[in-house]
């Protein structure tokens, strides 16, 4: 089968190496142009053109897609079918009526619509998520599903290892829905439409009125690729890569015989006054501690570092 991959992030390259080992790889990779990255803003390859041009897949990177230039591109190719994978631009017609479009998308549609589905779906506590292989349309990931698997949301995990096991279920996912091309597309329920809207930098800002288990979900959802941060009492920023939650009981942990546990309680004083504290130890927002954190102007360090290089400052 021949096909065209519109992709554009570290997700989608993973699933461009599956697909491209299989009966049904790309003529042409479809991803963003170049942008200017990192603190000498030099223009840098969105990392499925790294992927492609490492594979000897032929890279197409238009400003606009529905420009009649780029889309007599995509046409040329002749393909049965177009797959879109965390591609990060909306695709328009004349595209959209003139080929089946498969549409990676990893959540369990209508749950989490929209461009930030792993994060929003680790933030808000979900116990579960999944791959939905769907058929791209004119409206926000709305289109009838043709294969959907579901995988837990484990207690500790972060986009990083989370997105990992995703991407693999959506390769396999997709392949599936390949070999057996056309699939049986099944329309989309009407109830639990939710939208995962896209990170904004105030999504990324610890809020110290929200409990600790909020915040402690928002770094892991943010960890490794964003950050979450926090304000300082100089008002400036701190970066935030890695928290963990802090007992918060009065006594020491028991076994169920009553037995103190062996345990160690924390040594660090342990409050849920929605504060940032900072002193030799730690540093915590309520009884979530800070672990691993990035100063502005700086590399990310343990907080340990951190709090030395402040020598003593609050």
């Amino acid at each position: 089968m021949r096909t065209v991959y519109l992709g554009t992030s570290d997700f989608a390259v993973a699933v461009l190496y599956r697909l491209a080992g299989s009966d049904h790889a790309p003529s042409l990779v479809i991803t963003r142009p170049d942008r200017p990255a990192g603190r000498g803003r030099k223009l840098q390859s969105p990392p499925v053109a790294d992927a492609a041009r490492a594979l000897g897949i032929p890279v197409f990177q238009p400003a606009q897609l529905a420009d009649e230039e780029a889309t007599a591109v995509v046409l040329a190719e002749k393909a049965d079918a177009l797959i879109v994978c965390a591609y990060g631009a909306i695709v328009r017609e004349p595209l959209l009526s003139a080929l089946p479009i498969y549409n990676v998308h990893p959540s369990l549609l209508p749950r989490w619509r929209g461009a930030a589905p792993i994060e929003r779906a680790i933030a808000a506590g979900d116990a579960e998520t999944g791959v939905s292989i769907m058929h791209l349309e004119a409206g926000l990931d709305s289109g009838p599903v043709a294969l959907q698997e579901s995988i837990a949301i484990e207690p500790g995990d972060t986009y990083g290892t989370l997105a990992e096991r995703l991407a693999k279920l959506s390769g396999d996912l997709l392949l599936r829905a390949l070999d057996a091309h056309p699939p049986v597309w099944t329309p989309q329920p009407e109830e639990g439409v939710t939208y995962a809207e896209k990170i904004t930098a105030e999504d990324r800002t610890l809020d110290p009125a929200a409990t600790a288990e909020v915040n402690e979900r928002l770094v892991r959802a943010l960890s490794p690729h964003i950050g979450t941060r926090v304000a300082l009492p100089d008002g400036s920023m701190l970066g935030v890569h890695a928290a963990r939650l802090l007992p918060t009981g009065d006594g020491p942990e028991t076994d169920a015989d009553d037995t103190p546990s062996t345990t160690e309680a924390p040594t660090i004083p342990v409050t849920d006054d929605h504060t940032l504290h900072i002193d030799d130890a730690s540093v915590r927002l309520g009884a979530l501690e800070l672990t691993r954190v990035q100063p502005a102007g700086g590399k990310a360090m343990d907080a340990g570092s951190w709090l030395r290089g402040r020598g003593g400052k609050r």
